[in-house]
């Protein structure tokens, strides 16, 4: 069986970021937007989501000219973004207990 030379970590992937200007403005972007706008938005989303899906499940039950793959995949998406929701929901309800149970 013969061996494998694989070239060392650094000679593949550069030490050095030659692109930190994007990455400066990324990070200042982020900085600026706060949590609660962040939260918010994402709330929006899902929320547009599920509009969608309503209105396209909607119009598929009024018999309307509808794709019924394009409803499927609107109310899956729907369901997965809502159920992601949910769980981040659930994961920060946790983590807030567990700091409650903390002693200082």
């Amino acid at each position: 069986m013969a061996s494998v030379n694989f070239p060392a970590v650094s000679t593949v992937l550069p030490t050095t970021n030659t692109n930190t200007s994007a990455l400066n403005k990324i990070a200042s972007d982020q900085k600026s937007k706060s949590f609660a706008t962040f939260l918010k938005d994402s709330l929006n989303e899902v929320n547009k989501a599920q509009n969608e899906s309503d209105n396209l499940t909607t119009k598929l039950a009024k018999g309307e000219n509808v794709d019924l793959s394009q409803v499927m995949i609107t109310s899956q998406k729907a369901s997965i973004t809502m159920q992601a929701t949910i769980e981040i929901r659930n994961k920060a309800v946790e983590a807030y207990q567990e700091m409650m149970r903390m002693t200082v």
